[in-house]
């Protein structure tokens, strides 16, 4: 086999499983449905609460930051009420020929709706974190020095 073809051949095949990855990772789903959303944002605030001992309006703010968090997730999720991000991923295979205008589009959606909700989104984790005190500001810094892991008592 002429080693051009044969380059080509690894590249659209390696190219073939990056995007495949990319997509079997955007469909992931970690257990819950929608319907357990509302259950989860529950439990997630508590937890954190407890972990950074926060005051009523402080869970508040919190539960304000989770809830801009989901309306943001949907909107990226769902950008154009176009549907379920897996589908739309892989209608750009369903042809003979990938769908380059249909990969600008979704892009061009999921930029938008990431452009119009970011500034909601860091209000609101800047209301959060500046309505907390040092030591609770530090407990966070340091969660996120070990990358978002769990948290250790």
């Amino acid at each position: 086999m002429k080693p051009w073809i044969k380059r080509s051949l690894f590249g659209l095949f390696g190219g073939a499983l990056v995007v495949g990855s990319l997509g079997a990772c955007s469909s992931y789903r970690h257990g819950w449905g929608s319907g357990d959303a509302t259950e989860f944002r529950a439990k997630m605030v508590e937890r954190v609460g407890s972990k950074l001992d926060l005051d009523a309006s402080q869970k508040q703010k919190l539960t304000a930051l989770a809830d801009t968090l989901q309306k943001q997730r949907l909107a990226m999720r769902g950008a154009g009420g176009t549907g379920e991000p897996r589908s739309q991923f892989l209608a750009l295979f369903a042809g003979s020929t990938l769908d380059q205008a249909g990969a600008g589009r979704l892009i061009e959606e999921k930029t938008a709706a990431l452009r119009s909700g970011s500034p909601e989104v860091i209000a609101a984790a800047a209301d959060f974190f500046d309505h907390l005190n040092a030591a609770q500001q530090q407990k966070v810094r340091d969660f996120m020095d070990r990358g978002g892991r769990r948290w250790r008592s």
